[in-house]
């Protein structure tokens, strides 16, 4: 599914599911890293694959940006450093817009900054994603609102309060928004995952999409986010989760992204239809094991029919054991042996 099929669709609580693979900063820098994983992320079966983008020293106070940065995840001596290492250029988003087109695959991105806006902006990116820490900061969520592009608004941190004021901000220009429940905390503790949010977002945004960004060390929250109404599915990716930065460790590595969309796609289908009815997959294994109504003697001619002439006995194909009321107290027009079935066309 493509961002105009999923924002277009008539029905917004339609059985598919839309799935972004948030690779972040995970490609470490490296385009060739970041375009193997947009590849294998494809080839899971994710929509889309999700960077994020920022200028440094416009998000940054000076003081933020020159602290030292010892950690072993580091990529610079200072905080600043560390980020700009894994940055992409004009150059790189451009190469990888285009590797992204040509494998067939959504490609979106963060901006956390004004300049960061300008700067995708620039490059006609499709589609943005409001990070959860700037669920209050409505000037750039204004912002971004009126490029008019599909918007999916995470909203970790924040109460409905917080929620209601960034939807009013956006729809009043953009009606192309999914909303995100997520809980900011990396990986998230099961305890403070409360899907039932979800029910509660379904409730109050009944003509968006509802959707969860997905922190949980793991693949059991999607399925069952998607049984309360979500429908858009973002987790964060990586080709090894021992590599070195702070979001591989509960990024899901292929086999658990393969696994992950494939779960969703079997809860829709496992659902399946309201109606109660004998299935054909069923017929053959429940007639080997299915009662019918046969003789439990041997019956003569005009023998009128007592319960005590009935034995309830595999296989099935006869009359079922609720019909005896159709025949108790019948006279029967020919001989029946012990254990054959007894039909209606057996009746006078």
């Amino acid at each position: 599914m493509n961002f105009k099929s999923l924002f277009n669709q008539k029905n917004i609580n339609t059985s598919k599911s839309f799935v972004i693979a948030e690779i972040g900063h995970n490609h470490k820098g490296s385009v060739e890293i970041a375009k193997k994983l947009f590849l294998s992320a494809k080839d899971c079966g994710a929509d889309a694959v999700k960077l994020q983008k920022r200028d440094n020293k416009e998000l940054y106070t000076s003081e933020f940006y020159d602290q030292p940065y010892q950690s072993e995840n580091s990529y610079g001596t200072t905080y600043g450093k560390h980020r700009d290492y894994l940055e992409f250029g004009k150059k790189e988003y451009k190469e990888l817009i285009k590797y992204a087109k040509k494998i067939n695959i959504e490609f979106l991105c963060t901006p956390f900054d004004f300049n960061s806006i300008k700067f995708l902006e620039d490059l006609n990116i499709k589609a943005y994603k409001i990070a959860s820490a700037d669920l209050i900061n409505i000037p750039l969520i204004e912002a971004i609102a009126k490029t008019k592009k599909p918007l999916f608004l995470s909203t970790g941190g924040g109460n409905f309060e917080d929620v209601l004021r960034a939807y009013k901000c956006i729809n009043r220009v953009n009606k192309r928004l999914a909303i995100l429940h997520c809980t900011a905390s990396y990986p998230v503790e099961l305890k403070d995952m409360n899907l039932n949010v979800i029910k509660k977002l379904k409730k109050k945004y009944p003509n968006n999409l509802i959707g969860l960004s997905d922190h949980e060390n793991g693949i059991d929250a999607a399925p069952l986010a998607y049984m309360l109404g979500a429908r858009v599915f973002e987790k964060h990716f990586t080709l090894d989760r021992s590599w070195k930065g702070t979001d591989h460790a509960f990024s899901l590595e292929p086999a658990g992204l393969n696994k992950l969309i494939r779960n969703l796609k079997r809860v829709p289908i496992i659902l399946g239809t309201s109606e109660k009815k004998l299935l054909e997959s069923e017929k053959k294994p429940l007639f080997k094991m299915i009662k019918s109504i046969v003789a439990s003697r041997d019956l003569k001619k005009n023998t009128k029919l007592q319960y005590k002439d009935f034995s309830f006995k595999s296989p099935g194909g006869g009359l079922k054991p609720y019909e005896y009321k159709k025949i108790i107290n019948k006279k029967i027009k020919i001989d029946i042996k012990k254990h054959k079935k007894i039909f209606l066309n057996n009746i006078t």
